[in-house]
């Protein structure tokens, strides 16, 4: 974890706990990743769902990411509109990171300045605490990188 980030952010919206959700947010608890599996198509999905996107099967089950990945597609947002939350009034990062696994997910990546992130640049995951004990999943720079690696 980045060492400063070992208490929730103010401001940070904290998502809601669904049905089909439940298993992620529960492994966050443990800063483990998990993604929801097809088992009749053999394919990672993401966003929790109760059928697979890419089939129609309604049998998940969740297993164990990487946490790699690297940067599909990033815009730093130099204006932020809820000033003082979050980030505060700093520039930040709000990226589509690739997973290893082949899905993409939404995320913020930390850990270096917001310019120096690429498309290409390889991340792993890091966590920040919710409120209630989960932990946000975010992205930073794959220790011994560059940016531009």
């Amino acid at each position: 974890m980045t060492p400063g980030r070992d208490a929730p952010r103010p401001g940070r919206l904290e998502a809601p706990v669904t049905e089909a959700s439940a298993a992620f947010w529960e492994a966050t608890r443990g800063r483990r990743l998990v993604l929801p599996w097809c088992v009749d198509c053999g394919q990672a999905f993401w966003f929790p769902r109760e059928v697979c996107p890419h089939c129609l099967g309604s049998v998940i089950e969740w297993r164990e990411a990487s946490g790699r990945g690297v940067v599909y597609a990033a815009t730093v947002e130099h204006r932020p509109q809820m000033l003082g939350a979050v980030f505060g009034d700093d520039p930040y990062v709000i990226a589509l990171v690739e997973l290893d696994e082949g899905v993409r997910m939404m995320t913020n990546v930390v850990g270096c300045p917001p310019g120096d992130v690429s498309v290409g640049m390889a991340v792993e995951v890091t966590w920040e605490p919710m409120s209630d004990g989960r932990h946000l999943v975010l992205f930073q720079p794959v220790a011994g990188t560059s940016a531009h690696e």
